[in-house]
């Protein structure tokens, strides 16, 4: 057994305590390839000195592969030893956490056109088994007064969600419309 001196210990543990390039790049790479492309890109891993990055399409691999000798020149001025190449691939993405959003269930009374099992009309409470016409006037003038307000689509006049509006310019109903259907297959 051989006793090490503490400057040797001390060389040990300054070596493992330093930052692997890898924590390095990770730190660095939304100031080298900007924030848009870092919200759409996740560096993985670096092996036998080439860095290998998840990309949220196909579209931005094959983007960012074409610009791949320019951002090496950036990545390889910021870390201590220079990498090689960069392999960009769909493989290995996941969303972002604070993007990723959980499927939650949605009871049926939390529903947006959800009327309640017992519909007031004038105070009076209407029970759908008694009377449907006077359920479906109810519940006619329930949508109508919650279109109240609403913008209307350019082109069929009709109540909108602004969001369908932000999204297509137009209404759901219109943008299925505008859709090409092909049957063929081709």
């Amino acid at each position: 057994m051989s006793f090490k001196s503490v400057n040797d210990i001390l060389g040990v543990l300054e070596v493992q305590t330093q930052e692997q390039p890898f924590q390095i790049l990770l730190k660095r790479w939304a100031e080298v390839v900007g924030a848009v492309v870092a919200s759409h890109t996740q560096p993985l891993s670096i092996q036998r000195d080439v860095l290998r990055v998840a990309t949220s399409s196909a579209a931005w691999a094959q983007n960012l592969t074409f610009d791949r000798q320019r951002l090496l020149l950036k990545l390889n001025e910021k870390l201590p030893i220079p990498l090689v190449d960069i392999r960009f691939s769909t493989a290995g993405w996941q969303r972002p956490k604070d993007i990723k959003s959980e499927q939650k269930t949605l009871l049926s009374s939390q529903h947006p056109s959800y009327l309640g099992n017992g519909m007031r009309i004038g105070g009076d409470v209407i029970s759908a088994t008694k009377n449907p016409s006077t359920v479906f006037e109810h519940w006619a003038r329930t949508v109508q007064a919650r279109s109240h307000g609403l913008p209307v689509c350019p082109q069929c006049y009709c109540p909108t969600p602004p969001g369908e509006l932000q999204r297509w310019r137009v209404c759901s109903l219109c943008a299925a419309k505008q859709l090409p259907i092909n049957f063929d297959g081709e």
